[in-house]
Formats: C-alpha cells, sequence, structure tokens
C-alpha cells in the first residue's frame, strides 16, 4: 500500500511539473517573433520532449520497477494541442516558419563530413565546437540540429518513431496551412536537389584532381565516371521535374536513375582502385583523407537519393526523411566527437605503414624446411653479433660517463650491430614481430572461407615455429659465447670483464620479483616504434618514386652508367627501411633510458638477448657458487619474462594497429581459436618444427 502511495505520488508530482513547463512553452509559440527567438523556443521544446519522463511501473516478483517509454513526453505534447485547440495552430505556424526559413545544405552535405585532414587543427575545432556552441540566430539547420539533439542516443530515439506517432507530427505540420498565404512552405525537396547537386560537385573534384586522377587507369579524364557524373545528375533532375510535382515516374526518368546509379558504383570503383594503387606505391595520409572523403559522400549522395525518390502517400515520405534525419543527427554527433577523430586518424595513421610493414614481415615467416633451417642460421649469426654487443655494452658502462653521453655511446653501439645483422642477413627474435604482425592481419581478410581459415592458421603456426626458431637460435649463442668469452679473458689476463659486485648487481636488477617485466613490456613498445619507422620510411620512399629519381638522374647516370645508377636505386629501396629502422631502434634503446633518467623517471632497457648475455659474463666472474644463489633463478625466471614481454607487446601493438588500418572482417573468434587449436593438438610438434611433406605431394610443407 505505501509503495503504491509514493508511485502515485511520483507520477503525479513529475507530471504536473511537466505539464506547467509545457503550458508555458505552448503558448509562447509565435510564428511572427524573430528567428533566433522561434529557434529557441524550438530548441527548449525539443529539449522537453527527450527528457526521460512519464514514469510507467511494472510489477515484477521482486517488488515495482520503474521504465521510462522514450515517446511519451512527445505524445503527451500532441495529447496537450489536441485538447487545446488555441495551441494548435499557432505551434504548426511556428514550426513550419522554422523550416522555411532555414538553410537545409549545410545539413544535408557538410553534417559528419570530415573537413581537416590534420589531427590537431580538426582536434582544436571539435574542442571549440564543444566549448562554444552555435548561436540560435544562425539560419542554419545544422547548428539548430546539434542544438536541439546534444544527447547520444537522440538519433536512435528520432529512428525508433512509431509510424502513428510520425503520422500524427506530420498532421501538426500541416495544420491550417490552407489559411495561410504562403502554402510552399516546405523546400526540403529541392534542398535535396541542391544538396545533392552540391555533393556530386565535390565528389567530381575530388575524383578529378591530380592526386587522384593519377592514380586511376583511365587513358583519358573523359573516360573517368567522376568527369560525367555532374551530366548525370544534371539529366536525373530535368526528367525528374514531372515527378518532383507529385506525378508517377516516367520510364525516361527511371533510366536515368539507373545510369546515375551505375556512375555512382563505376566511382566507387575508382576509389578502390585508387587504393590499391596506394597500396602498391606507397600511401599517401593527405590521399587516404581526400579518398575517405569522397566515399562518405558517394554514401551521403545515394542516401539523399534514396530520400527524394520516396514517392507514394505523405506518411512514406515522412518515414523515409525520417530515418534521412536520424543519420544526419547521429553523423552531426560523430563529426564533435574527439574520440571519432583520433580513431580516424590513428586509422589514416596505420594505413600508412602498416602495408610496408606486412611486405617486410613475408620476410621473417619461415614456412618450410629450407626456410626454417634459414632462420635458425640468421638467428644464430644475430646471436653472434650480440655477444660483440654485450662487451661492448660493459666497456661503455665501465667509463662511467656522464649518463646521455653513455646512452649516445651505448645507442651507437646497438645501432652499428644491428646494421651489421642487416647486411650479414643475421637476424634478432624480438624485431621480428612488429612485422610479422601486418602480415598476420592480412590473413584475416578471407577468414570466411575455408580456404582463408586454413591460410590463417597456417600463418599462425608458422609464425610461432619461425618466432620460436629466432629466439632459440639468438640464445644458443649468446650464453655460451659470452660465458666463453669472460673465461677466456679470466683465463689470459687474470681479470675478469665485470667486477663480482657489478655481476652481482646483474643477477638482482634482472629479478622477476622487481620492475623487470614493466621494462621488458616498455622495451617491446620500442620495437614496435622502431617497426613504425621502418614502415614510414619505405613507404616514403616508394610514395614519392626514390628509386626512379635515383635510376634516372643524369649525373648519377654520368658517374656510376645506367647499370650502376639502377644497381643503386634498387639497393636503396631495399635498404632504407631497414636501415632507419636499425639506427632509430639503436638510439632508441641507449637514449630513451638516459633521457627518462635525466628527468628522474627511472628507465632501464630489458632486452631478452641481451640480459641473456649479461647474465652469462655474470656466471663466469662470480663462478659455480653461484649456481646456488636464488637471485640467479629468479633472473632467468626475468629472462624468460623479457621474452615474453618483448615479443608479446610489440606483436599486440603491431597486430591491433593493422587491424586500425583498414576495416576487417574478424569474424567469429572462436572459431578461429578453435581451428588453432584443432591443428596444435593433430601434431603439437609442428609449433616447433615444420613436418614434412610426401616427396611429390603438392601441398606445401607446414
Amino acid at each position: 500500500m505505501l509503495n503504491s502511495l509514493r508511485s502515485y505520488w511520483r507520477k503525479w508530482r513529475a507530471s504536473r511539473h511537466a505539464g506547467h513547463q509545457l503550458d508555458e512553452l505552448l503558448a509562447h509559440a509565435d510564428p511572427s517573433a524573430p528567428l533566433a527567438v522561434r529557434n529557441q523556443w524550438l530548441v527548449e521544446l525539443a529539449h522537453w520532449v527527450q527528457k526521460r519522463g512519464a514514469l510507467v511501473n511494472e510489477d515484477r516478483a521482486h517488488g515495482e520497477v520503474a521504465r521510462y517509454r522514450p515517446h511519451t513526453r512527445l505524445r503527451y505534447l500532441l495529447q496537450m494541442l489536441d485538447r487545446n485547440p488555441q495551441w494548435r495552430l499557432p505551434v504548426a505556424r511556428t514550426l513550419r516558419s522554422v523550416i522555411n526559413e532555414s538553410d537545409a545544405i549545410s545539413l544535408l552535405c557538410d553534417t559528419g563530413m570530415p573537413i581537416r585532414p590534420g589531427f590537431w587543427g580538426a582536434l582544436v575545432e571539435r574542442i571549440e565546437k564543444a566549448l562554444i556552441p552555435p548561436p540560435p540566430t544562425r539560419r542554419d539547420l545544422s547548428a539548430l540540429c546539434s542544438l536541439m539533439f546534444p544527447d547520444g542516443d537522440a538519433a536512435d530515439w528520432i529512428a525508433a518513431m512509431p509510424p502513428d506517432l510520425l503520422g500524427d507530427l506530420v498532421a501538426l505540420l500541416h495544420h491550417g496551412e490552407a489559411e495561410d498565404a504562403d502554402a510552399d512552405w516546405n523546400p526540403f525537396a529541392q534542398d535535396l536537389l541542391a544538396a545533392m547537386h552540391h555533393l556530386v560537385d565535390q565528389i567530381a573534384s575530388t575524383g578529378l584532381s591530380q592526386s587522384v586522377r593519377s592514380r586511376l587507369s583511365y587513358s583519358r579524364v573523359t573516360d573517368s565516371p567522376f568527369y560525367r557524373l555532374g551530366r548525370a545528375m544534371q539529366a536525373l533532375e530535368d526528367a525528374g521535374q514531372a515527378f518532383s510535382h507529385g506525378a508517377p515516374p516516367s520510364q525516361v526518368f527511371l533510366q536515368q536513375i539507373n545510369v546515375f546509379r551505375a556512375l555512382l558504383d563505376d566511382c566507387g570503383r575508382a576509389i578502390r582502385q585508387v587504393y590499391a594503387h596506394l597500396d602498391e606505391n606507397g600511401v599517401s595520409v593527405d590521399i587516404v583523407f581526400l579518398v575517405e572523403r569522397a566515399k562518405a559522400r558517394i554514401r551521403r549522395l545515394e542516401r539523399l537519393l534514396e530520400a527524394w525518390l520516396t514517392y507514394g502517400d505523405r506518411g512514406d515520405r515522412a518515414v523515409a526523411r525520417v530515418r534521412l534525419v536520424a543519420d544526419l543527427v547521429r553523423a552531426n554527433r560523430a563529426s564533435q566527437s574527439v574520440g571519432e577523430l583520433a580513431r580516424m586518424s590513428f586509422g589514416l595513421l596505420a594505413r600508412k605503414v602498416v602495408e610496408r610493414s606486412a611486405e617486410t614481415g613475408e620476410h621473417y615467416i619461415a614456412r618450410n624446411r629450407s626456410e626454417y633451417f634459414s632462420m635458425l642460421r640468421m638467428a644464430c649469426g644475430g646471436g653472434l653479433v650480440t655477444v660483440v654487443t654485450v662487451y661492448v655494452k660493459f666497456l661503455i658502462a665501465g667509463a662511467h660517463l656522464p649518463t646521455v653521453v653513455e646512452g649516445f655511446f651505448a645507442g651507437a653501439n646497438y645501432a652499428l650491430c644491428f646494421l651489421f645483422m642487416h647486411f650479414c642477413h643475421f637476424t634478432l627474435a624480438t624485431k621480428q614481430p612488429a612485422m610479422t604482425a601486418p602480415a598476420i592481419a592480412r590473413r584475416l581478410d578471407d577468414v570466411d572461407t575455408p580456404a582463408g581459415m586454413d591460410a590463417f592458421v597456417g600463418e599462425v603456426i608458422a609464425l610461432v615455429r619461425t618466432q620460436a626458431a629466432a629466439i632459440f637460435g639468438n640464445l644458443a649463442m649468446v650464453f655460451p659465447f659470452c660465458l666463453l668469452v669472460q673465461w677466456a679473458v679470466s683465463a689470459a689476463l687474470g681479470v675478469n670483464t665485470i667486477s663480482p659486485e657489478k655481476a652481482q648487481a646483474t643477477l638482482h636488477s634482472f629479478s622477476i620479483l622487481g620492475v623487470t617485466p614493466f621494462f621488458a613490456a616498455l622495451t617491446g613498445v620500442l620495437l614496435w616504434c622502431s617497426s613504425l619507422i621502418s614502415g614510414w620510411a619505405d613507404n616514403w620512399f616508394a610514395l614519392h618514386g626514390i628509386g626512379d629519381v635515383l635510376a634516372y638522374n643524369r649525373r648519377l647516370r654520368f658517374v656510376f652508367g645506367r647499370n650502376g645508377a639502377a644497381r643503386l636505386a634498387d639497393g636503396c629501396r631495399r635498404h632504407i627501411a631497414p636501415v632507419l629502422g636499425n639506427l632509430m631502434l639503436g638510439f632508441m634503446l641507449g637514449l630513451v633510458p638516459a633521457v627518462l633518467t635525466a628527468f628522474a623517471l627511472p628507465f632501464e632497457v630489458r632486452h631478452v638477448t641481451l640480459s641473456t648475455g649479461a647474465i652469462a659474463t655474470s656466471i663466469g666472474v662470480l663462478g659455480m657458487p653461484v649456481l646456488h644463489d636464488p637471485a640467479l633463478w629468479l633472473a632467468f625466471a626475468g629472462v624468460a619474462a623479457m621474452g615474453l614481454l618483448n615479443v608479446g607487446v610489440s606483436f599486440a601493438l603491431a597486430f591491433h594497429m593493422a587491424l586500425r588500418s583498414r576495416p576487417l572482417r574478424l569474424g567469429d573468434r572462436r572459431q578461429l581459436q578453435r581451428a588453432i587449436w584443432r591443428a596444435v593438438l593433430r601434431n603439437p610438434l609442428v609449433l616447433l618444427f615444420p613436418q614434412r611433406v610426401p616427396q611429390g605431394d603438392p601441398r606445401p610443407e607446414k
């Protein structure tokens, strides 16, 4: 009983307050007021309608539960107008006057469209819009929609409007229009046509621009669908004059619709051709931005065309146009979102570097036995070079130089050793995941087919197997040879390469119980950053055609000859990305810890291969008694964590960026996991060694 009384009191108080506020709004509807006053009145009315009011109670097993009907207030407004006819005509005339005097072109064309390609400029623009809302004095329907529908779910609220309620709203808009002097108050159909013309001009301008036109295969510009799109739009409008005035569609009009839609499809195919050219010859963020904006405009044009072609009774037109308004409100909300801007810009950046990294990563995946043994040999060579890197690092640290100077020399040591590995065709295991992740992500495009699923599973297994071989090859050389060098120096010269105190401190610093896992994860981030730089360099070289510039340079041809200039261009093309990536990785590993430490942010590189060499050296210095020291085994556990985090973090970041570089159909994640587990359980050794294919079997080795 008490609950029922409380519920009744809440409903009575809410309805009384809501009714009083609505009375005030409806009584102040004035079609002769200035536009700013009418806009502000409409904004207040829209806010009142969208408030979550009118509680409806449902009896449940555990008590009374309150829920909201999303359109209850709108129904209540229409009921109030029915009960008070003296308010209905002024409200209808005020709504018609706002629609008649407002400009819908910006709402139909520009809402939700990216304007600036730069991230920071667009960010400042969105922050300004969030802090400084548009004034109600503007004749722009886009600004009015921003004021009327500030909530994120307003678009869903509009789209979910029931047909009967929508019919009542349409009847309200047309109430008393026969008594008005100007019965032609709704310019929406003309605005739709003008907006479509504007979008056609913008799409054609993008398609005929030099940056896009030069990447299409049309021999003449007149063959481009972008060139013919404007004429087709004009022909469609001319053929639809009678249709715009309510006549049924003629045969000529239907033919022009098919021609226009076919040209839009051709424009979409041309845009995909631009993407294919960019993937092959280098990606430009500015060009991708232009193409993405053209795609969005084509989708908007198709949506406007659908709304314009809606014919039949008044209710059908209203339903189609309300859906269009919902889409526009949703797009307007997305255009003001900083998070949406960050996602879009990250996708553009990812596309710029990922495709080039994927091509490089293909060389780091061993798919058969010959490639597997080749990777093992390359990893062993990389391990031997790392032995030199470890001892040069000890010499630099023993010089007790200033922090930044020591970091510079350490970075130079890393960079030179990485470059030596590259030119000797050796490999370092931790550098591979950031390159191989984009190559794996490519396989996700076709996982919805059985062949694509098998290819993805095979690629994942090959990647795990290759990574295991690379880590094993690196560590199999680093540990024994670092130990051997320490014993040799101690036996020949009677001194240790590092002091016993330094050796003991090294073991304690690598303990898994300390900050080693955190530093190892940050080292994985640096490894990923080097792959970004490498991918950017490769993309920049291809995008600007530097290879052709070098191959056809007159001075280079005079000095080296035609063949020599071509070989120089080919060598630069093959080595520009890895050289720059290795240089930057080396100096990041040396300078980033030094700079952060100088700012009182302690950070040390925890690289699995380098740390294994340091532990081996410490064992050689401390001797056999160290085997009974728990610090040694905690350090071994820390090295294992380093391997997992170095590889895992760099691979996860690169794989996530590859997924964000373009919209991918991931399919069923559980299905992917089950497919991988089935392949592993069928033959667990496939993760460590490629299985042998019988001679004469056409299937590739796995």
